[in-house]
């Protein structure tokens, strides 16, 4: 048995799109146990590639070296092999205080002595990011072998019970994951999601519900107050955990290009992902029932995708062109695609 340690990257889409890598190691017999901050761990606990999850008392942002010292000392013969999936330095120090002898990860900010195997990042500046971090597996025949999607699983018990907890049925509600931690430059205007959960409450009598952080609960609650009756806002009172169990159980999902669109990606929801200001080519939902929607060639937008977190043009016309009546037909098509013959 070879025990593999994960240092997972900080966000919630990133954690999602290196599923496959956990695939292809548990694959080819590595046993995996993954250091996460607590805001991602989650994602890991629902991949059943993955052993162990340990929860990382680190502070976002700071290099907090004496507490890695200790962690790392402690895990000293625990694992064979570590594999740093962000690009920083201090995500390198906990396999080099463990001293564990195979250490893998990219070139990047000074990290040549805490590496030992170390790889060459593609020449993109922005690569697509699943196989970004499925690279970090070699060219293993029996790694090949595993899905090239990501793909989470969490237990019918789980899913049934947080469903229970707010009043929701299987399959009869909707998700709509309004925010983007990265800026406004990827979100779609709250106008057009009001108006997206008034029609799909018309449509259908299910309740919408409004998923994110707290950071985005005045945006939900707004998106609530323009659509009238049928929102159910918990943006901002559920867990990570109890919001990936609310999407799973979901009839469809609308959302910005966000860790959310990743998590409903990966339990395979019907769904439609507004890009803006990123690019489909480098973070898709990678599922074969989602759909994109972006507008570079169609305006056409030569600025598209800026990669900025606020329109530096002033007008966000690659989100705000993007009508509310096309991602509502969009999701109902992704819906009926996936319905069962015997339903439709």
């Amino acid at each position: 048995m070879t025990r593999s340690l994960i240092v997972a990257p900080q966000w919630i889409g990133d954690a999602v799109m290196s599923q496959p890598l956990m695939a292809a190691l548990s694959a080819r017999g590595e046993t995996l146990g993954v250091a996460a901050l607590p805001w991602v761990s989650p994602v890991y606990r629902a991949m059943p590639e993955v052993a162990e999850v340990i929860d990382l008392p680190f502070a976002h942002g700071r290099l907090d070296f004496k507490a890695r010292r200790a962690l790392g000392q402690a895990w000293r013969g625990r694992f064979e092999n570590a594999y740093v999936l962000p690009n920083s330095l201090k995500s390198a120090l906990l396999p080099w205080f463990a001293r564990i002898p195979r250490r893998v990860g990219y070139h990047g900010e000074g990290r040549w002595l805490l590496l030992n195997d170390r790889r060459v990042a593609p020449g993109e500046k922005r690569p697509p990011m699943v196989a970004f971090y499925r690279a970090l597996a070699g060219d293993d025949t029996t790694a090949t072998q595993a899905a090239a999607d990501p793909v989470m699983h969490l237990p019918v018990e789980r899913v049934a019970a947080v469903l229970q907890t707010h009043g929701l049925q299987a399959g009869a509600y909707w998700v709509l994951a309004p925010g983007a931690e990265y800026g406004p430059a990827k979100c779609w205007p709250a106008a057009h999601y009001a108006d997206l959960a008034r029609s799909l409450y018309a449509d259908s009598g299910q309740p919408v519900v409004l998923l994110g952080s707290g950071k985005e609960a005045a945006l939900a609650e707004d998106i609530a107050r323009q659509a009238g009756a049928g929102c159910v806002v918990l943006a901002g009172k559920t867990s990570l955990d109890a919001a990936m169990a609310l999407i799973a159980g979901a009839r469809g999902l609308v959302s910005n290009d966000s860790g959310l669109m990743h998590v409903g990606a990966a339990f395979g929801l019907p769904q439609v992902a507004v890009f803006g200001s990123t690019s489909p080519e480098h973070t898709p939902p990678l599922n074969a029932r989602a759909e994109v929607i972006w507008l570079k060639d169609e305006l056409p937008l030569d600025c598209a995708p800026c990669f900025e977190r606020v329109c530096p043009l002033g007008h966000t016309r690659c989100l705000t062109e993007i009508a509310p009546e096309r991602v509502r037909r969009a999701l109902w098509a992704r819906v009926e695609a996936a319905a069962p013959q015997s339903s439709r």
